[in-house]
């Protein structure tokens, strides 16, 4: 009986620990077409993203809760020309979807509190290597 309830804190342990450390979404909506399509399922690794990377973020609005968008700046760097330029300030990130004419993002809601960057997607290719 000891032999099992090690195995099953074991195994509880492990999960939690990949909980922490992964996340997993299912793509709703065509704002990252042609790089993911509606349905799709992704996994991502809870770290910090650098630009180009496919992110989940939190959505400013709430619904749905998590949002998959391409990292378009961080904090120092150049804002892309679509979001009118200029430093992106400290702490803040720009994301856009692949998808410009039918995605909600930074030209739509401002730019993001880094913290907001909840994981990286890094199997998916750069924007434009579809």
């Amino acid at each position: 009986m000891r032999y099992m309830a090690g195995i099953v804190l074991v195994v509880v342990a492990a999960l939690v620990w990949l909980r922490g450390r992964f996340v997993t979404v299912t793509v709703e909506g065509v704002s990252m077409e042609p790089t993911v399509r509606p349905g799709q399922r992704l996994l991502a690794r809870r770290t910090r993203g650098v630009t180009g990377d496919v992110v989940i973020v939190r959505n400013p609005h709430l619904a749905p809760p998590l949002l998959v968008k391409r990292l378009a700046a961080c904090e120092g760097e150049r804002l892309p020309a679509v979001l009118g330029g200029g430093p992106v300030p400290a702490g803040r990130v720009a994301v856009l979807g692949d998808n410009p004419g039918r995605s909600v993002d930074s030209r739509h809601f401002g730019l993001l509190p880094a913290s907001h960057v909840v994981a990286v997607i890094r199997s998916l290719p750069p924007r434009g290597e579809q």
